[in-house]
């Protein structure tokens, strides 16, 4: 049974700890970046302190995310193809390099507690951080709200959100940037793209054909705006679902907390306008699983509920996380059993559950929220449209991107008296094209010793094609070694010497040319 007691981005600590470590590296964050930044480490000699939000490793990967987003597989390389190589050892993989990139939660999380585990790396869980201590440029040390303080000579910012270069004075941006911002033609304000939007027309209003009579929830009375207008707006988060249809592993759709029917009557008038894709499991998994994500006009994506995230308080988020909680559980219990459903529909749903053995300490679902964009740091290199498709190519590279520019709606607005979503982009960028390392460092008079392999330096639209787990592995690994070698020269991260860096990274088998 799902312990919703447990399900928690965020709660205060009845103690606290006076704790102190003092170590080569630390690393903020337990994500899949964080921890292959920390394997990286230790292979490099480097003592490592990683410290976790949450009480898992490996975020979205061993979050949901069984159905990797890759764009290009040959793009992949170092410790991040490592993982879906372990993936397929699992699962006995009869792809010829023998990987395997679709796989279930519970084993993304048993081989990231296993690399954690055979590297010896100190690993901190619920430690939230509260300050930064800088001097002369540098991070000294970081305090949490545990009391815990661990002191370093070079961090990395491995968190979704960007919530330590964010304390230690880093520039950022959050939110849309304008087309004219970097003369981009798919950032800001953005129509045009029909995935992911109403196929058919639904009236917005409670009384139908009535203004007057208020919005639908999740309708926001907001001005369309003008393409690439630029404004505060991210992508929606949702969960990424776990489910299974074996009766015997299958666990009905409990009601969440606070449930209120009322939330998807927009969902019903979308079914009764005759469209019924917002389950439309295509993601297959092994053992009977799928990876739900959204699909439609009106699915599993949260839009506009997401805005305070990325520079709110951690009590403020812990909110956005049950509101979310409470939508994407309660739209399958909706659909499971309300009467507005036609029972079709009812009962093709109930063919699916979630599965008994994964998250057995939280009844079955994922405590870890899709964080798709929060902060991103600006730079002195900022990752643009332009280097998706190619019209520039960075000398040099740590890693590469091949998805699509992919951006998830951030509004559901009215025009002219129907709902629809603004924001969804879908653009394959000319193929793999490199990060620059300039991108995941700081300008130096910001900070001299933090690296940041996701929040990294880049516009909304090209953060939308390097936003994968895979990448963020491989940054994380790029990350790290540059933190060792500026160690062993007792340089900034801003004057470690790329040759020497890519020589290593190419020595570790990154991808680092298409």
């Amino acid at each position: 049974m799902l312990d919703f007691s447990k399900i928690k981005y965020y709660e205060p600590l009845a103690s606290s700890t006076d704790a102190a470590y003092k170590t080569d590296l630390c690393i903020y964050g337990g994500s899949s970046a964080g921890v292959a930044a920390a394997v990286q480490a230790k292979r490099m000699g480097l003592k490592v302190v990683l410290a976790e939000f949450g009480h898992k490793l490996g975020g979205l990967s061993s979050g949901g995310l069984g159905q990797t987003d890759i764009g290009n597989k040959a793009a992949i390389g170092g410790i991040s193809r490592e993982f879906y190589q372990a993936m397929g050892r699992h699962y006995g993989s009869i792809e010829g390099d023998g990987t395997q990139w679709n796989f279930e939660p519970h084993v993304a999380d048993r081989i990231f507690q296993e690399w954690a585990l055979q590297d010896g790396i100190t690993v901190l869980y619920g430690q939230r951080l509260s300050t930064v201590q800088k001097s002369q440029g540098k991070i000294k040390s970081i305090v949490m709200e545990s009391g815990v303080q661990i002191e370093a000579d070079m961090f990395i910012d491995a968190t979704y959100e960007g919530d330590l270069l964010a304390a230690a004075g880093v520039s950022y941006h959050v939110g849309r940037e304008a087309n004219s911002v970097y003369k981009e033609t798919l950032n800001g304000v953005h129509f045009g793209h029909p995935n992911h939007n109403f196929k058919a027309w639904v009236d917005p209003f409670v009384i139908p054909g009535k203004p007057d009579s208020g919005l639908l929830h999740g309708v926001s009375d907001a001005a369309p705006g003008y393409q690439g207008q630029g404004d505060h707006c991210i992508q929606a988060y949702n969960f990424r679902i776990c489910l299974t249809n074996d009766p015997g592993n299958r666990v009905p759709f409990p009601e969440p907390p606070n449930y209120d029917p009322e939330m998807f009557t927009l969902l019903a008038r979308y079914i009764e306008a005759g469209v019924w894709d917002s389950l439309w499991l295509h993601s297959s998994m092994p053992k009977s699983k799928t990876d739900l994500n959204n699909f439609g006009g009106v699915s599993t994506d949260y839009i506009g509920m997401n805005y305070e995230w990325a520079e709110g308080s951690y009590s403020r988020r812990e909110q956005i996380f049950q509101d979310h909680l409470t939508y994407n559980l309660g739209m399958l219990y909706f659909l499971c059993n309300d009467n507005r459903v036609p029972e079709a529909v009812r009962e093709e749903a109930r063919q699916w559950g979630l599965p008994a053995d994964e998250y057995t300490d939280f009844g079955g679902w994922s405590p870890q929220l899709y964080i798709r964009e929060a902060r991103r740091m600006i730079s002195d290199l900022v990752m643009t449209e332009d280097d998706c498709r190619g019209y520039r190519k960075v000398s040099d590279s740590v890693g590469l991107a091949a998805y699509q520019m992919d951006s998830h709606n951030c509004r559901r607005i009215v025009i002219d008296g129907r709902c629809i979503n603004e924001g969804n982009v879908e653009v394959r960028p000319s193929g793999p094209y490199p990060i620059s390392y300039r991108s995941i460092i700081p300008k130096g008079e910001e900070c001299l010793n933090l690296l940041v392999p996701i929040c990294l330096s880049s516009s909304h639209i090209a953060y939308g094609s390097i936003r994968m787990e895979p990448v963020f592995m491989t940054l994380g690994q790029s990350a790290a070694t540059a933190a060792a070698l500026a160690i062993k020269h007792g340089t900034s991260v801003q004057d470690v010497d790329y040759a020497e860096l890519r020589n290593r990274l190419l020595e570790d088998r990154q991808v680092l040319e298409s």
